[in-house]
């Protein structure tokens, strides 16, 4: 039989980025992750040792952009690229990028940007399996950047995540990390059944809310305003009437 595996490679100097992409990979069953990488010296490395057919690739990264990267390639793979910043959404299509991805990435735009390189050979996944393997691909904990090494914290701990421009503040049982982290980004990687959002700059862990109204929830003895965005939605989560 003859093997309709796509093999990829994942790009990104952010390892939350990568985690994002490692694990909507994982639920596609006609995708393989080959390696994921921090930075162009590698992915050359690893393209020049492996048989990639698709490259998820972060443009704005330290070196080299990605877009730059891949004009230095004589037979680049299939491209998706994947950034932060719109302004480089022309440059990745003049480059015959197969599609190009805004972070935070949800899984059913990743699924429309495979379905773009793989033409028609994706297996059709009914919602019920998909639902299914997020469920296993769940993670019990993350991973940041902070203090020049990268930490893994469990999802447990996690007591509520604040944001602080371009940074984010994430508080949990027994320390606090601060690191180079968009709060958007973070959500689109932590479990809807265990964290959500109350504002702008808030996430919490549902498990750690001590009290609440319709304008403020208590985590950790401290009250954490609810915005009347997220009002309506938490309401349905916490059943307040």
């Amino acid at each position: 039989m003859q093997n309709t595996k796509i093999y990829c490679l994942a790009v990104d100097d952010e390892p939350p980025a990568l985690e994002v992409i490692k694990r909507h990979i994982g639920l596609i069953p006609d995708l393989e992750l080959t390696a994921t990488c921090i930075n162009a010296v590698e992915a050359l490395h690893i393209l020049q040792q492996n048989q990639i057919d698709l490259l998820f690739l972060d443009i704005q990264m330290p070196q080299i952009l990605g877009t730059d990267f891949i004009r230095t390639l004589k037979n680049p793979p299939k491209v998706i690229f994947t950034t932060a910043y719109r302004k480089f959404a022309l440059e990745g299509f003049e480059l015959d990028a197969a599609d190009y991805l805004l972070k935070p990435i949800s899984f059913e735009r990743f699924l429309k940007a495979v379905n773009k390189v793989i033409d028609g050979r994706l297996t059709k996944i009914n919602n019920n399996e998909i639902v299914e393997k997020k469920k296993e691909s769940e993670q019990s904990f993350i991973f940041f950047r902070a203090d020049r090494k990268v930490l893994k914290i469990a999802l447990e701990d996690i007591l509520y995540i604040e944001s602080l421009k371009d940074y984010i503040k994430v508080i949990t049982t027994n320390k606090t990390i601060i690191t180079k982290q968009s709060i958007s980004s973070l959500e689109e990687m932590l479990p809807k059944d265990s964290f959500t959002r109350i504002h702008r700059s808030y996430i919490v862990s549902l498990s750690k809310i001590e009290s609440y109204t319709a304008e403020l929830i208590e985590v950790a003895k401290q009250e954490l305003p609810v915005s009347r965005m997220y009002r309506h939605e938490l309401a349905k989560i916490l059943k307040i009437e």
